[in-house]
C-alpha cells in the first residue's frame, strides 16, 4: 500500500478536548466522511477557492462534474487514459477534510466516540466510559490508497484472522483475533483504487458491500463492521487494457463515473509541463528557456494525440511533455558545461535528444513497427513548423530568406560557437528584425546564448516551409539560400531568328 505520508508527528492544538466526557461538552458533532467533504466544499464554493489548484484544464469539464459528485455524497470513478492526472485529483480530496478528527485513543478503526466500530474501541468506551482517552488524528492520516494488482486477495482489503492473535489464547470467534485490512483501516476517511480492472474480478466483489450497504464481512464471522468511508477509484478505458475489467455490479454502485481527458490547448499543456518539470541547474550556470522551445515541446506531444501513426488506445500521456522539457534542459547545460558557459538556453539543435525520454511514452501503430525513428522525426518537425508559422511575421521571414544569397552559408548545430549566431545577427539586420519579432527585447540581442537559440528556430523554421536549404551533417547542419534556377532562353518565333549551320 502507498498511501499520502502520515503527520501524526503534527501535534494537535492544545485547545482540543483529550477525553470522551470533554468531547460531549464541546460543541463537536459527528458526522459521516461524505458529509463532512460536502460541508468543506460548499463553503470552498461559496468563498470561490480552487480546490484544485495544480490541476489545469479541468475548470469547465472534470472539476464541475466532481463536484456535482461530492455534493451528491457520491463514490467516484474516474475513468481515462495515462496520464490525466486522475491520482492527483484523487489524493486533493484530503483537503476537503475537516483537519482533526476525534477518535478513541487506542481503537483500531478511528472509531467515532459517539459509535465505534471496533471492538477495542467498545470496550475502552465500556470501561473509561467519560474518561476515555481522545486523540485528534489528522486529515493526511485519513486517506489510504492501494494500486490494484492481479495478487491483491480479500485479506489484504477486508481483512483476517491473525493466527499470532489465536496463538495467544483468544478463541476464533472473538473478534479481537482479526486483523482488519485496508478498507476498515481507512473508517472515516477516503479510500483510493488505482487501476481498479486489474483487481481480480472475484476480489472487486469484497467491495460491493462497502459501496452498498457500507459494511464489510470477514470470514465466516458473525460480525458487522459497519464502515463509513468514501471509495474513489481510477481506471483506464476498458476497450484499452486487457488486463481485465469493472464487474458490473460494482460499476453500478459506483454513484459517478467522470471522464478526465489530456490538455485541449498547448496553452495548457505547457502550463502543466512547466509545473511538473524539474530544471536543474548546475553551479554557475543558469537555465533559461524561450518560449518558442516550451511551446514546441508541448505541441509535439499535441500533434502526437492527432497523429495516425500513434496509437491513440494508449493514449500520449503529458508527462512526454515534462520528460521531454527536463531532457531539452538538460541538454543545454550539458552544452555549457562542456563550452565553459554561465548560461544554459535550449535551442533546436537539443530536439535531436528527446529520443530516449519518448520511447515508451509514444506507442506507434502495429503497421509502424519498427519506424519509430522516423515518426518522431516527422513530428518534431512538424510541431517546429506549426510554432514558427504561428510565431514569427511573414514579412520578417521573407527578409530573411531572401538575405541568404547564394553565397550565404552557416553552420549551425551543438559544436558552434554561440559568438557566431551573434555575428551573424550583427551582419544580417533582416534576422535581428526577426527575433524582435519573436518578442526579443534590446537586452536579450546582447544575451548570445538567447540569440543562439532564436536564430537556430527562425533558420529551422525558413528551411521547413522551404526557403532554405539545409544540409545534415553529423554535429548538426549547414544552412544556405535557396538555388534560384535560371530563367528560359527566349522562345523561337521565326526561321530567320535560327542560328546560321
Amino acid at each position: 500500500m502507498s498511501s499520502i505520508s502520515q503527520t501524526s508527528e503534527i501535534p494537535p492544538p492544545a485547545d482540543l478536548p483529550t477525553t470522551f466526557g470533554e468531547l460531549k461538552a464541546s460543541d463537536w458533532q459527528p458526522t459521516s466522511v461524505k458529509e463532512e467533504i460536502r460541508r468543506n466544499l460548499v463553503v470552498a464554493i461559496a468563498e470561490g477557492r480552487n480546490v484544485f489548484p495544480n490541476v489545469f484544464g479541468y475548470e469547465d469539464t472534470v472539476i464541475p462534474s466532481l463536484e456535482n459528485a461530492l455534493l451528491a455524497c457520491h463514490d467516484v470513478i474516474f475513468l481515462g487514459e495515462r496520464g490525466q492526472a486522475k491520482t492527483r485529483m484523487i489524493r486533493s480530496l484530503v483537503e476537503l477534510l475537516d483537519e482533526w478528527l476525534p477518535t478513541v485513543a487506542g481503537g483500531e478503526l478511528h472509531d467515532d466516540p459517539f459509535s465505534p466500530t471496533s471492538a477495542s474501541a467498545k470496550e475502552l468506551l465500556a470501561t473509561h466510559q467519560d474518561d476515555t482517552p481522545i486523540a485528534w488524528v489528522h486529515r493526511s492520516a485519513r486517506f489510504a490508497e492501494k494500486l490494484a494488482t492481479p495478487d491483491t486477495s480479500i485479506a489484504d482489503l477486508i481483512g483476517e484472522v491473525d493466527p499470532i492473535k489465536v496463538a495467544e489464547g483468544r478463541y476464533l470467534s472473538d473478534e479481537l483475533t482479526m486483523h482488519y485490512g485496508l478498507v476498515p483501516r481507512a473508517n472515516r476517511g477516503i479510500f483510493a483504487v488505482n487501476e481498479l480492472p486489474d483487481l481480480a474480478e472475484r476480489i472487486q466483489v469484497g467491495l460491493l458491500n462497502v459501496l452498498e450497504e457500507r459494511d464489510v464481512q470477514i470470514r465466516g464471522y458473525r460480525i458487522r463492521l459497519p464502515i463509513d468511508v468514501l471509495l474513489v477509484a481510477s481506471a483506464n478505458p476498458e476497450d484499452y487494457t486487457n488486463r481485465g475489467r469493472i464487474i458490473t455490479p460494482l460499476k453500478d454502485r459506483f454513484g459517478s463515473q467522470i471522464r478526465t481527458h489530456y490538455p485541449a490547448t498547448t496553452a495548457i499543456e505547457m502550463d502543466i509541463m512547466e509545473q511538473e518539470s524539474r530544471t536543474f541547474e548546475a553551479e554557475g550556470i543558469s537555465v533559461r528557456v524561450p518560449d518558442f522551445m516550451a511551446e514546441i515541446t508541448a505541441t509535439l506531444s499535441q500533434l502526437a494525440r492527432q497523429s495516425p501513426h500513434v496509437n491513440q488506445r494508449s493514449g500520449v500521456s503529458v508527462r512526454l511533455s515534462v520528460s521531454n522539457f527536463e531532457v531539452l534542459v538538460a541538454s543545454a547545460v550539458r552544452r555549457s558545461l562542456r563550452r565553459s558557459e554561465d548560461e544554459a538556453v535550449p535551442r533546436i539543435c537539443d530536439l535531436e535528444q528527446i529520443s530516449p525520454s519518448t520511447a515508451g511514452k509514444v506507442e506507434t501503430e502495429t503497421f509502424e513497427e519498427g519506424r519509430d525513428e522516423e515518426v518522431l522525426a516527422h513530428l518534431v518537425k512538424s510541431a517546429v513548423l506549426e510554432v514558427f508559422r504561428d510565431s514569427c511575421d511573414p514579412r520578417d521571414c521573407t527578409a530573411v530568406a531572401e538575405a541568404f544569397t547564394e553565397d550565404v552559408v552557416f553552420s549551425a548545430g551543438d559544436d558552434i560557437d554561440i559568438i557566431a549566431y551573434h555575428e551573424l545577427v550583427t551582419e544580417m539586420p533582416e534576422l535581428a528584425q526577426a527575433l524582435r519579432g519573436l518578442g526579443y527585447e534590446d537586452g536579450d540581442m546582447e544575451n548570445p546564448a538567447l540569440v543562439a537559440s532564436g536564430v537556430e528556430f527562425v533558420l529551422e523554421g525558413l528551411h521547413l516551409s522551404k526557403r532554405l536549404n539545409k544540409d545534415a551533417v553529423k554535429a548538426g547542419a549547414v544552412y544556405r539560400g535557396r538555388t534560384k534556377p535560371k530563367p528560359p532562353p527566349p522562345p523561337i518565333s521565326d526561321v530567320d531568328d535560327l542560328p546560321p549551320d
